[in-house]
């Protein structure tokens, strides 16, 4: 059962200290109930209560501390890290957020070569502390090329910080806030810790209406010595993007949770309700339309899963994880949007009661996406990616499933985030020519057409500055590597050819329905329109095999429901 269901928790890679985290996690959400949940949602409640368990059990501590800075047990482990996002975001996005803005935080300090301040991490950390990362700023966003905030140098080597963040989550009550800016008159970029309880830091708002703090903060000649600094140069321009590189992955696992909880309650409703003297499972639409949003969500689990295990076995010779990383931030976040659509046509105005949590499922959802950066920019950043994934293939090792219970210390010593385009990949053909199911066979002759496309009808220049045009582009060639990692995932897991001849039903659907947006582009050529249309195809259907997948799907009414 590859589904988060709390009653029946078991992930058999999860060493026991593991197991008993997430099963401490599950009780503590399960034991509040539904009716708490909500009612600190519409308050919009600040969580101390969860951040007050989260210190009392050392969560944080154990699985946000590097093996080496911690006490012997502790270990940042992107597996298990993987299974506390999903729990998270399955019972709200608020518990999951107050987590990820952590890990953004603590990336700047832990990448430090500042051996105090990782000291003063750990008191923080092992105490309960959360933390923030201050990026963005109101008037740039998290276009890190522009910092207001700046370092003033003083005659005695300190530094006066003076600058406003902005959209800065935990920022009202982090133990230490990792702030990037320059130092004035050299525009050297800089990061360096401050703390929220200071005088000189000035919590101005919440930005948002929402049980989450995301603030608006600014330092006022705020004091900063050696001892704060964490990194300059290139080593602070490249703790940003690698810091991003390790928190933007996460997103992908809050929709999976949130999609995985709305799911459960929506198939139940469905499940025991009756309209013109039928169950509403009955009517042939909602069965496909279950059917699907099951195979979709699925599917975002078997791509994230699989895109861990390239980010555990990274290396700086081996860094095809900058490719998957973002296409769980901007795919499975935009899956998740397709899969609460799918369940919410078929609930209706159910999903919109005040008691259920698919209320706050269906706002949230749409979060995700927009997060660590827009669907926009996290395709133009794939696109670099293209030409060696199609025809730079290199001779790389396999990577195996990666589910030991070891720490990642690549993770905080990527060095340079630079030469995305020099990055080499595998032959991805090998995962499509080792199923023999008819959907992925059509799937992966849509394929070939688009790689014709890119040989012989190669965008030119003005084409590849078209934002629209860029992005249908970047759309099909996700497509293409979302469905690798699917297939080379589905075997370690027990995924059968139904349900894979189910995903591809989608994912060849989902791929004619980009191949037709960029052929209606005012800047696509005829030549380039022709190909497209080649690309257009129709899955085989297969009755049988959808009576099959519906029954699967059917069989999980009533085996989870949050208690109220």
């Amino acid at each position: 059962m590859m589904l988060l269901n709390p009653n029946k928790y078991d992930r058999p890679y999860l060493d026991e200290k593991s197991r008993e985290l997430m099963c401490k996690t599950i009780e503590f959400f399960e034991t509040r109930g539904k009716a708490k949940l909500k009612a600190d949602d519409y308050d919009r409640t600040w969580y101390a209560d969860f951040l007050q368990f989260v210190k009392e059990n050392g969560i944080f501590a154990q699985l946000l501390t590097p093996a080496d800075m911690g006490d012997g047990d502790t270990r940042w482990d992107t597996r298990r890290n993987c299974e506390f996002n999903e729990i998270l975001g399955f019972y709200g996005l608020c518990y999951w957020y107050t987590w990820q803005v952590s890990i953004l935080g603590l990336g700047p300090l832990w990448m430090s070569q500042n051996k105090a301040i990782h000291e003063c991490t750990v008191r923080a950390v092992r105490e309960g502390g959360i933390f923030a990362f201050g990026l963005s700023e109101q008037a740039h966003g998290a276009d890190i090329y522009s910092s207001d905030m700046q370092l003033t140098p003083q005659d005695d080597g300190t530094y006066l910080a003076n600058g406003s963040k902005y959209y800065i989550g935990n920022a009202n009550e982090a133990a230490l806030v990792s702030v990037f800016g320059v130092v004035e008159g050299t525009g050297e970029y800089v990061f360096f810790a401050v703390e929220s309880r200071h005088d000189n830091y000035e919590l101005v708002k919440n930005t948002v209406a929402s049980q989450s703090y995301v603030a608006e903060f600014k330092l006022n000649d705020y004091p900063i010595t050696e001892a704060e600094i964490l990194s300059r140069g290139g080593e602070a321009w490249n703790a940003a993007l690698n810091t991003v590189n390790i928190g933007k992955y996460n997103l992908g696992w809050a929709s999976i949770g949130i999609c995985t909880h709305a799911f459960y309650e929506a198939l139940n409703h469905a499940s025991t309700r009756q309209l013109y003297k039928m169950l509403v499972t009955d009517f042939p639409h909602v069965k496909r339309m279950f059917s699907e949003a099951f195979a979709r969500l699925l599917a975002m689990k078997l791509f994230a899963l699989r895109a861990s295990d390239y980010m555990r076995s990274a290396t700086r010779d081996d860094r095809r994880y900058l490719l998957y990383n973002p296409m769980v931030k901007m795919k499975v976040t935009t899956q998740g949007e397709e899969v609460i659509d799918l369940i919410w046509d078929v609930i209706a105005a159910k999903g919109f009661e005040k008691d259920m949590y698919f209320e706050m499922a269906a706002r949230d959802i749409r979060a995700l996406p927009k997060l660590e950066g827009t669907v926009h920019v996290n395709i133009a950043l794939i696109v670099k990616f293209m030409p060696n994934y199609f025809f730079g293939h290199a001779d790389l090792p396999e990577v195996k499933v990666q589910n030991q219970a070891a720490n990642d210390d690549f993770l905080f010593d990527q060095g340079p985030a630079k030469g995305l385009g020099k990055i080499r990949f595998h032959d991805y053909e090998q995962a499509f020519l080792a199923s023999d199911n008819v959907n992925v066979d059509i799937f992966r002759e849509q394929i070939n057409v688009f790689k014709m496309f890119l040989a012989t009808q190669t965008p030119d220049e003005n084409q590849r500055k078209d934002t629209d045009f860029l992005m249908e582009l970047g759309e099909l060639f996700a497509l293409v590597v979302y469905g690798q990692l699917i297939l080379e995932n589905a075997p370690h897991h027990n995924i059968g050819d139904d349900m894979i001849g189910q995903i591809f039903d989608f994912l060849v659907t989902d791929f004619s329905r980009f191949a037709l947006r960029l052929h209606g582009r005012s800047a696509t050529t005829e030549a380039q329109a022709e190909l497209c249309k080649q690309m257009m195809r129709r899955p085989v259907a297969d009755h049988d095999r959808f009576g099959r997948v519906w029954k699967q799907v059917l069989g999980l009414a009533g085996s989870y429901k949050m208690k109220p």
